[in-house]
């Protein structure tokens, strides 16, 4: 895929990606803010700033004006906001690419954040993290972040806790705003049948003479465990949700290719090693999942799954079996090229649309810091070996970097920790 990397002199960066072929386009304006951003006292502002966006600027008074000029394009849109990155998207038809920017550019640069907006949004939040602590398949992960992480941004949750909603005012957002909303912070991916020199023009006009300004940066996340630690979470649950959590690598790190194809095969679709033996042989689960998790300075590997209450040990057992057989066994050419298909072609089924392409390059060029083909990283995949496999299992699934989070019917007390061995 062909694409035209830019950076301002005041920092922006602009990506341009043409699709001569796609019907659409898709806006991306994304920014370093995130809870991994924030203090304790704040924890939760990056989140809260991204819905107040939306809420109304200068020229768009309110959210009714902003949701409706969209909608009149028959538009895509939203917002999202992670541990290191805030992101602001729409995607409408191609002819439409002024429209959807400008909506865009004016609500990253110009929210107003109303006052009676913000305390009518502060019970939306709430509800937000309420719907949250209600799907405990989706909480056991904050869990997990509290295990291996503790009490450091990286261990925070994203929405943050109650009581910091309620607190915040509007000189908190203005502050925030001021110290990470800035140029050298921020890059727009734009793909689809787009006119690269008209992007460029556009881009220029609205945020090139924004002036230079310093950015506030995250504290590094300290790893230090010297042994498997284990939080249970009482819920009166008809299903047990469990979450492992090994210490492995940062977004940049080349033994990430071997950690995907590693998880791929422990539990990475219908026919990996955990979804067979946990849902079709032993019929304790309906969900089972792994995978690479992977930051600007840290990574883990998850394993979930939502297991039967009266079974809960016994599936941690079999699940911690797993990993030690692949520490100690090299996996079959056959499995392994199955991981490696599955792999390849999901990364080329996901990337059939303007949306899906913006996506793409926003990561490689935010988190890898360079873009790399999709051919390259296709070719990197097919030489991993069976060895390979064995090395980063042997590498990951350690007893001392092993963390589990578990939310069910169940004290602290009722789990044995002594089975936490790998």
């Amino acid at each position: 895929m062909q694409f035209t990397q830019k950076k301002f002199s005041n920092g922006l960066q602009l990506v341009t990606v043409p699709m001569k072929d796609n019907q659409t386009v898709t806006v991306m304006i994304l920014v370093n803010a995130g809870s991994k951003y924030e203090t304790k006292k704040n924890n939760g502002i990056s989140h809260f700033l991204e819905h107040m966006c939306f809420k109304g600027t200068v020229r768009r008074p309110d959210a009714h004006t902003i949701a409706s000029e969209l909608d009149a394009l028959g538009a895509q849109y939203n917002a999202f906001t992670g541990h290191e990155i805030t992101g602001y998207h729409a995607k409408a038809q191609a002819k439409d690419f002024g429209k959807i920017f400008d909506v865009l550019a004016d609500i990253y640069l110009h929210s107003t954040f109303p006052e009676t907006e913000m305390e009518k949004e502060k019970g939306v939040i709430i509800e937000e993290i309420n719907m949250y602590e209600d799907m405990p398949q989706r909480q056991v992960q904050e869990v997990l972040m509290q295990v291996l992480y503790g009490n450091q941004p990286a261990g925070w949750g994203v929405a943050g806790p109650r009581e910091n909603i309620t607190k915040m005012k509007r000189d908190d957002f203005v502050q925030y705003k001021k110290e990470h909303y800035v140029p050298r912070a921020t890059t727009i991916v734009v793909s689809g049948n787009i006119d690269q020199k008209l992007v460029e023009i556009e881009v220029a006009k609205v945020f090139g003479s924004i002036k230079k300004a310093p950015k506030s940066d995250k504290l590094a996340v300290i790893e230090k465990q010297s042994k498997p630690a284990l939080k249970v979470q009482y819920k009166k649950t008809d299903q047990t949700h469990i979450s492992f959590g090994f210490r492995s690598f940062d977004v940049q790190d080349k033994r990430n290719n071997a950690l995907n194809v590693l998880t791929t095969i422990l539990g990475g679709g219908m026919s990996s090693r955990l979804f067979m033996k946990l849902r079709e042989e032993l019929g304790v689960a309906y969900y089972v999942r792994s995978g690479a998790d992977t930051f600007s300075d840290h990574g883990y590997v998850e394993i979930a799954a939502g297991v039967t209450n009266a079974r809960t040990q016994e599936v941690i057992q079999e699940i911690l079996h797993a990993c030690t057989t692949l520490k100690n066994e090299l996996v079959s050419e056959k499995e392994l090229e199955k991981a490696k298909e599955i792999i390849v072609g999901n990364l080329k089924l996901g990337l059939e649309s303007s949306d899906s392409w913006a996506m793409y390059f926003a990561g490689e060029v935010i988190q890898q810091k360079k873009v790399r083909d999709v051919l390259e990283i296709e070719k990197t995949i097919r030489k991993i070996s069976p060895k390979d496999i064995q090395n980063i299992a042997q590498e990951v699934f350690v007893k001392k970097h092993l963390n589990l989070a578990i939310i069910g019917p169940f004290e602290q007390k009722d789990i044995d920790p002594k089975i936490l061995v790998v």
